[in-house]
């Protein structure tokens, strides 16, 4: 078992915030690229924000302002932190980790943005 796992996900308000955890086997510190991705029904799934194992972080548009990646070397953890979510940010959001690309994807999480 290497692949990710996810936590953190559920219902909340819109403006309203969550953190979501990505653990693994691998040591995705120091190893891998960890990206998060989401995916809302009907649509494709795409890159939200990830993080080198440098600790370069890159965000899409959709997540600047708002959304923090950030790692714990002690927990082998990879945090995704949501701010002011909005209701177009519902999707299953998925970690994924890989030394040179995303071969080890997690199940995935619910986060569902609504009043």
């Amino acid at each position: 078992q290497v692949q990710p796992v996810e936590s953190g996900g559920g219902l909340v308000q819109p403006g309203g915030s969550l953190r979501l955890s990505c653990t693994s086997p691998r040591d995705i510190f120091s190893a891998d690229t960890v990206g998060w991705h989401r995916q809302a029904p009907g649509s494709r799934r795409e890159l939200v924000a990830s993080v080198t194992k440098s600790g370069n972080t890159y965000y899409q548009d959709i997540a600047e302002g708002r959304f923090t990646v950030s790692r714990d070397r002690v927990m082998n953890t990879v945090y995704l932190q949501m701010n002011s979510l909005k209701p177009e940010d519902t999707a299953v959001y998925y970690c994924a980790a890989g030394p040179n690309k995303y071969t080890y994807w997690g199940q995935g999480t619910q986060v569902t943005v609504s009043s």
